[in-house]
């Protein structure tokens, strides 16, 4: 549970930092290509619409320049090229730039036959504006962004390179974080844990004792009829009892083995078909007690390494809980198949059908509800069953999930590693 919660903290941390680091750099490099882009569409509408031979000269430097920044113009070299409605160059201007022939035409091909009056060419770094003169000639204007789309694509590199070195560091942080955070709940969920299985070990000596003292008295024959009566009374209680102290030692077991300690679980091949099928067999004569049966689907041959006492204890909880709450003359469907390198264990009743709020809370530990998990005679238990399947699935490597509706039924669905065998 709580190596559950330091992976949701972390993931959180990370998404939300994450996502303010990529929008930050992810502005700051929009507001570079548009600020680059209009320099770029400045200087070519600059140069359209200028004298072809007298073009203002930009200084450089300059005391007025350097105390109003918005009287400069965008210093960018531009070829200007004057042509006719033919294609044919009229006039250039004298920039100091040079142009191969082919790309020159083809340039001036685009710009004449396109329905803008500017456009890029990303693969050649180019920009260009048109505009038509009073005399019917076009100028065409040329604007070389190799350097411009050099320093966005070093940018770009630049910002993801940030991005990575951010997250790394963010990640080990967070992971520090997260443990420094949990280091008390940790402390807290060990003690409860310790707690429940001393507890428990320490009512079992008692409890031993009162019910040895109720069979005694129960054979007395002396006792009166209203004596035998609390007798029995504590005598049943006290088995009761005694059921809930052994679930809660298998549940601070499986609390144990899904903390990581070693040693707390076997690691051995199980033949896990011929293990569901006996189980089922072992509850084909209480599930005709109840009026219901049993019906199996069992691929043979899959093996799951584990620890076999606790995945027969999985199997036979979620076929007895299904059992329990079966409709009289609905059968139990119990399937077992390979999916890939998992099985999937699924084990379904027709009884009634568990709420949509309650479905999340069922694997909680003494959780009940009225409909699918209230006690009475035939289905006593005290809401720690599907708890315990639970921690034998996690412990297995494993998850267990349950749907019900009134159509497909409820259904307790277990997926654990498996092999062929």
């Amino acid at each position: 549970m709580l190596r559950n919660l330091r992976i949701k903290f972390v993931v959180i941390i990370m998404v939300l930092v994450g996502a303010v680091l990529v929008s930050v750099l992810g502005g700051s490099y929009v507001s570079a290509w548009q600020t680059q882009h209009d320099m770029t569409n400045e200087a070519l509408q600059h140069s359209v619409e200028g004298s072809m031979f007298n073009l203002p000269r930009i200084t450089m430097g300059g005391e007025e320049e350097h105390q109003d920044m918005n009287k400069r113009k965008p210093n960018m070299l531009v070829l200007a090229v004057e042509i006719d409605s033919e294609g044919v160059i009229l006039s250039t201007n004298d920039a100091p730039l040079l142009i191969d022939s082919q790309t020159l035409s083809n340039v001036i091909d685009m710009a004449l036959k396109s329905d803008a009056d500017d456009g890029w060419d990303e693969s050649i770094h180019i920009a260009w504006r048109r505009a038509q003169r009073s005399s019917g000639a076009w100028r065409v204007a040329i604007a070389d962004t190799s350097a411009m789309d050099m320093g966005l694509r070093s940018l770009l590199l630049k910002d993801l390179g940030i991005i990575c070195v951010a997250m790394g560091a963010l990640l080990l942080i967070a992971i520090g974080l997260s443990t420094w955070m949990l280091k008390p709940v940790q402390t807290a969920w060990d003690q409860q844990r310790q707690f429940v299985a001393d507890a428990s070990h320490e009512l079992k000596t008692p409890l031993a004792v009162i019910i040895a003292n109720t069979q005694i008295l129960s054979n007395d024959t002396t006792l009166s009829d209203e004596s035998m009566r609390w007798v029995q009374g504590t005598a049943d209680e006290s088995k009761h009892m005694k059921n809930l102290v052994e679930e809660l030692l298998e549940l601070a077991r499986t609390d144990e083995t899904s903390s990581g300690a070693t040693g707390a679980m076997k690691q051995e091949q199980t033949d896990f078909s011929a293990m569901v099928e006996n189980a089922s067999l072992e509850f084909d004569a209480i599930a005709f007690e109840r009026g219901t049966s049993i019906e199996e689907n069992i691929q043979s041959g899959i093996g799951v390494t584990g620890d076999p006492e606790w995945l027969e204890r999985l199997c036979k909880i979620l076929i007895d809980n299904a059992c329990k709450y079966s409709e009289k003359g609905r059968p139990v469907n119990v399937v077992l198949s390979m999916q890939g390198h998992k099985c999937n264990l699924s084990v379904t009743n027709f009884g009634n059908t568990i709420d949509p709020e309650d479905l999340p809370h069922v694997f909680d530990r003494f959780y009940r509800t009225d409909k699918a998990r209230s006690r009475d005679s035939k289905t006593s238990g005290f809401g720690l069953g599907l708890a315990i399947a639970k921690g034998i699935a996690v412990s297995h490597g494993g998850n267990i999930t349950a749907t019900s509706d009134a159509d497909n039924g409820t259904t307790f669905s277990v997926t654990l590693p498996a092999h062929s065998i």
